[in-house]
């Protein structure tokens, strides 16, 4: 049994270090993504496809140990107020140095997803598809413009409000897995509610109904090497269900699958959005897969939003 101190505690720290060990990694690139601080100058790898492409960015400076581990109740709500939308931003851009240059990896973008929906983020590398969900999901700031959700502006909010936005109200799951190796099933899906001090009389039900949900509830005890690729997503998709997000954000959920693989992780997404009526966004470059199982097709390019619709011929 793992107990988690107050923020920026000793222990808190040394946590984080033994998963970084763990992952050979920063702190930053642990699981537990909703937990995780904006920006500290490094971006994780499994969290901006920035980093690998442009390593000389200068993005805002945010305090390294801002993340929300045990606070159990908060004043802050993520229940929409204005509607049914689950999101909307208003003329977003985000903009990067590089030397002399500015670089626009999302430029004055605007678009309202609604509760339920399921929308692809389509786009080719470097169209800025992967910063606008980053944005979206609380990782990173807008330069300019407004990211509403829950009837709040996350340009506006603190480090602190929004770390508390990423623990309750978002789930990610992401191309790499990033799952902790020598942690069994189940405890990589524990992993959320551990950081955030989920009484533990309540853990054991909640990750056993997350794997159940994934069809995984017979291989709790097996270690990530022991599964397949569409297994290891599975867990990584319980995992981000583990805390009762509101959104889930998938950046190229299928990209390390084969195809067979990449269709029923799709069809385990549509199932989770029509049971659970979650709102999903989904990142990736595949527009045949984006077609046949989202209802509606956003298409990003040189960091602006080129197309936006309904698929026709697919149930909203």
């Amino acid at each position: 049994m793992l107990k988690i101190e107050p923020l920026g505690s000793t222990h808190t720290r040394s946590l984080f270090r033994s998963l970084a060990k763990e992952q050979n990694a920063s702190p930053l690139s642990s699981s537990s993504c909703a937990l995780l601080p904006q920006n500290t100058g490094v971006y994780p790898r499994a969290f901006s496809g920035i980093a690998s492409t442009r390593p000389s960015l200068r993005p805002t400076q945010i305090s390294r140990f801002n993340v929300v581990l045990s606070e159990r109740s908060s004043n802050f709500h993520m229940t929409p107020t204005n509607g049914p939308l689950a999101i909307q931003l208003d003329r977003v851009s985000r903009h990067y140095t590089l030397g002399a240059s500015s670089i626009r990896a999302v430029d004055d973008v605007s678009l309202s997803i609604a509760g339920g929906e399921f929308v692809a983020l389509l786009g080719s590398s470097g169209s800025g598809k992967s910063t606008l969900l980053n944005l979206m999901a609380g990782l990173d700031r807008p330069t300019s413009g407004a990211i509403h959700a829950g009837g709040r502006n996350l340009a506006e909010l603190s480090s602190l409000e929004l770390a508390r936005y990423r623990r309750n109200t978002i789930g990610m799951v992401f191309q790499s897995f990033n799952l902790l190796p020598r942690m069994t099933l189940a405890e990589n899906v524990e992993l959320p509610l551990r950081l955030a001090e989920v009484d533990h009389s309540e853990r054991d039900a909640r990750v056993a109904e997350a794997l159940q949900r994934v069809k995984l509830d017979k291989r709790t005890g097996h270690r990530p090497a022991e599964l397949s690729g569409g297994e290891q997503q599975r867990t990584a998709i319980a995992r981000a269900l583990v805390n009762r997000p509101k959104i889930l954000f998938a950046d190229e959920p299928t990209g390390n699958l084969d195809s067979a693989t990449g269709e029923s992780i799709m069809n385990l997404l549509l199932e989770i959005r029509s049971s659970l009526g979650m709102t999903i966004i989904m990142v990736t470059h595949e527009r045949p897969l984006a077609e046949k199982f989202a209802s509606r097709l956003a298409v990003m390019g040189d960091g602006k939003l080129l197309s936006d619709g309904a698929i026709a011929g697919v149930k909203p």
